[in-house]
């Protein structure tokens, strides 16, 4: 049986962008983590804003540097894709292939920052057109990018949604059959603790169906909607670690308490995570 720690914790960087990248290092390291779950987007990084892979990758190295100075460890690349106009299931078929060279491109980012593991969602569809339409856009689209994938050493950690962000993957069902119709072993499951309470499962119910493709956690808590400080809402969190150890979880935890309520203030709500997290869990 495994023995989730400290170790096992990560922080999601996107509950940081109204601050330098320079106050996500300062926090983190403040409140004695070391795993980035590292969100591409403006202002801390976005591809986009370099003219080529050249300025790109000098950028990812002064920043990877600046991690590494510091004693952390970018365990995986979080390109921003829900507020961005990036969907895989895109109708228009530009707007798809553009998403598709958008988590290409994003592969390669991740490599440079240390990792090889980038977070992907499935998009979603038009609420007035038939879902499976959108549905088998994804998977053509995840295909695609799997393919790619093998050839880089990269895994795609695909998640779950809530219903108000996508219409094609919010069930452990859901991901069961992505998971099957992509048919790829570089694809594998991030199970995102609030969108699971949202719908009503469990987190068994995904180890039950997946097993060991489960490779990757959102942690937050919840009420059951929202990402809030852990203690905060009314998630059975010490349960949740229960169910990882019994089914002899080892990968990371990422702390994703990314709602809007904690934007201006997102290191307190790191720190009181943290601290929560320390009560239950062992240092190593």
């Amino acid at each position: 049986m495994s023995r989730i720690s400290m170790q096992n914790i990560s922080v999601m960087t996107v509950q940081y962008w109204h601050y330098s990248f320079a106050y996500v290092l300062d926090s983190i390291e403040k409140c004695g983590l070391k795993y980035l779950e590292l969100w591409a987007g403006d202002p801390h990084y976005s591809f986009d804003d370099y003219p080529d892979r050249a300025s790109a990758s000098r950028k990812i190295a002064s920043l990877r540097k600046q991690i590494e100075d510091r004693g952390m460890k970018v365990i995986m690349l979080t390109p921003e894709q829900l507020n961005y106009p990036i969907n895989l299931a895109g109708r228009d078929e530009e707007y798809r292939q553009k998403s598709i060279r958008y988590f290409t491109r994003s592969m390669e980012d991740a490599l440079e920052f240390g990792t090889n593991r980038l977070f992907v969602t499935s998009g979603w569809g038009l609420l007035d057109e038939p879902r499976e339409e959108a549905w088998k856009r994804s998977i053509d689209s995840m295909r695609v990018l799997a393919k790619r994938a093998e050839e880089l050493g990269v895994q795609l950690i695909v998640e779950q949604l809530q219903p108000y962000e996508s219409n094609l993957i919010t069930t452990c069902a859901d991901m069961q059959r992505m998971l099957a119709e992509t048919d790829s072993e570089q694809v594998q499951c991030c199970v995102d603790l609030v969108a699971m309470a949202v719908v009503g499962e469990t987190l068994q119910s995904f180890f039950d169906a997946l097993g060991k493709r489960v490779q990757h956690i959102h942690f937050a808590d919840g009420n059951p909607s929202g990402h809030y400080i852990l203690g905060d809402g009314n998630l059975p969190l010490r349960d949740y670690i229960d169910t990882l150890e019994r089914n002899d979880y080892e990968g990371n935890l990422t702390l994703e308490i990314n709602d809007s309520i904690y934007w201006d203030d997102p290191h307190t709500s790191i720190e009181r995570s943290a601290q929560y997290l320390r009560r239950l869990l062992p240092e190593a």
